[in-house]
């Protein structure tokens, strides 16, 4: 067994970062719509909750603009990219010219049960209703109830690690 390290570390964001990408994760956007129209960001941190009953929860920036239509919308999806739809990740993270709804002129989309946009070729995809919203250190936890789910079954996940798309 190795040593561990005995020294206490400072964790600050950018540690912090590093650490939560040593865990390999499906690239995911986060989506919901209402009255403003769609909008959408990169999922860091996206995960089921239980299976019964189905519940997913995703956390979110409260600053993100996204996160008003999630409360709006009552709903999110959360779209599993596959490796050929990479070059959605960069847009929906903030990268780019794109912003808000514009970001949906790039893919084709459709929706499920709740309204939420699902990505059409998506490695899979969950549609969820809002259940529960907690907000703690400017962040939102959005816990949703499963409504539906689409999947490609013939197409990879495209996976991030470390920072880097795989």
């Amino acid at each position: 067994m190795t040593d561990t390290l005995t020294a206490e570390r400072v964790i600050d964001v950018r540690t912090f970062w590093q650490a939560v990408g040593l865990r390999a994760v499906g690239t995911a956007i986060v989506t919901a719509e209402a009255d403003d129209g769609p909008r959408g960001f990169l999922a860091l941190s996206a995960t089921h909750l239980c299976a019964d009953p189905p519940m997913l929860m995703v956390s979110v920036d409260k600053k993100t603009s996204a996160f008003q239509t999630m409360v709006d919308g009552g709903h999110f999806a959360i779209n599993y990219l596959s490796t050929d739809q990479a070059d959605l990740a960069g847009p929906f993270g903030g990268k780019g010219d794109l912003k808000g709804a514009d970001r949906f002129q790039l893919g084709s989309w459709t929706k499920l049960a709740t309204g939420a946009p699902i990505l059409e070729g998506a490695a899979g995809a969950i549609d969820c209703e809002i259940e529960e919203v907690i907000e703690r250190f400017g962040t939102a936890i959005v816990i949703g109830r499963v409504k539906d789910f689409a999947s490609t079954p013939d197409v990879s996940p495209l996976i991030s690690y470390r920072g880097k798309t795989l």
